[in-house]
């Protein structure tokens, strides 16, 4: 008997919207295989575990834009509480930077307060 392996790939069109008429093969790349391909091998690493990783990895390289909010949200909609988010940041703070965790902080204050 073959096993088939189902992919819930995630359904992405940022890249298309944002820069599709600019950067086509950008706007791909983002779309289909950063999102559509890599977050959805939910069989190597939950989207959960991608969530908190990507939100670290932001914060550490000091991207504390719009992007960085972005995956907050998605961090919280994937399962991270309030109080892991601030433990998360709060431990990133001492490798990425105390400056870029504040700036983390203000981001994620606004993304959880409605639990606050």
């Amino acid at each position: 008997m073959v096993k088939e392996r189902v992919i819930n790939m995630v359904k992405q069109t940022a890249g298309r919207d944002q820069l599709g008429e600019f950067a086509p093969k950008f706007a791909e790349l983002n779309d289909d295989i950063l999102f559509g391909e890599v977050w959805s091998r939910e069989d190597k690493l939950s989207l959960r575990d991608r969530s908190l990783i990507t939100v670290v990895a932001l914060m550490s390289k000091g991207i504390l834009d719009s992007s960085l909010k972005s995956h907050l949200i998605n961090a919280k909609k994937n399962g991270i509480t309030k109080e892991e988010m601030a433990e998360i940041i709060t431990h990133a703070a001492f490798y990425a930077g105390w400056p870029n965790a504040w700036a983390t902080f203000r981001m994620a204050k606004e993304v959880y307060e409605d639990e606050q």
